[in-house]
């Protein structure tokens, strides 16, 4: 395996105990995976991981995506955001649009 150039993480709500259990997973964010791993197929994008995650402490925000290394983070994803995430990542840019804002 090659190392990949994005990692994109998914908030699975799992909890200490293994539980999925909170907004992000109760919003649908685990049925976004397939989409998302057969979207990166279908655009050949071979160069990104995606894992699942614990809870983000975003729940407010959820489904909850970001990408590594350009440290993007993602609000209430759903497939069209999807799109547009993957559109800008194989330019090399942030879907502004889906961007969470922080309070510096």
């Amino acid at each position: 395996m090659r190392k990949p150039n994005h990692h994109i993480f998914v908030c699975a709500s799992f909890r200490l105990t293994g539980e999925a259990k909170g907004a992000c997973q109760k919003k649908h964010s685990t049925d976004l995976m397939q989409y998302l791993t057969s979207e990166l197929s279908d655009r050949g994008m071979d160069d990104v991981t995606v894992s699942t995650t614990g809870c983000l402490s975003l729940c407010d925000n959820g489904p909850v995506m970001l990408v590594y290394p350009d440290n993007y983070w993602y609000g209430n994803v759903n497939e069209e955001g999807i799109d547009r995430i993957l559109d800008a990542l194989e330019e090399n840019q942030a879907s502004e649009e889906d961007l969470l804002t922080f309070a510096g």
